[in-house]
C-alpha cells in the first residue's frame, strides 16, 4: 500500500462517470483520467488498494471487462 498517498487525495469510485457511448479505448482512458490511480481509490469511507497476482489477469484486462 502506498505510504505517500493520503486518503483525502484519493478519488471516490462512486464519483466516476464515463460516457458509455465513447469507444472502448476512450472509455478506459477517461476512467483512468478520473480515477487517477486505479490501484488505490476510495469507496465511501474505505480506502481500497487493489493487488494483482503476478500470473493473473492484467489490470488492463479487468478494466476492459468492466467497460464492455
Amino acid at each position: 500500500m502506498p505510504n505517500n498517498v493520503q486518503d483525502a487525495d484519493l478519488v471516490d469510485i462512486r464519483d466516476i462517470a464515463v460516457n458509455k457511448n465513447l469507444p472502448q479505448t476512450a472509455r478506459i482512458a477517461e476512467y483512468a483520467r478520473q480515477i487517477k490511480n486505479p490501484r488505490h481509490y476510495k469507496y465511501k469511507n474505505f480506502s481500497v488498494t487493489a493487488i494483482y497476482a503476478d500470473n493473473g489477469v492484467t489490470i488492463e484486462d479487468c478494466l476492459r471487462a468492466l467497460m464492455t
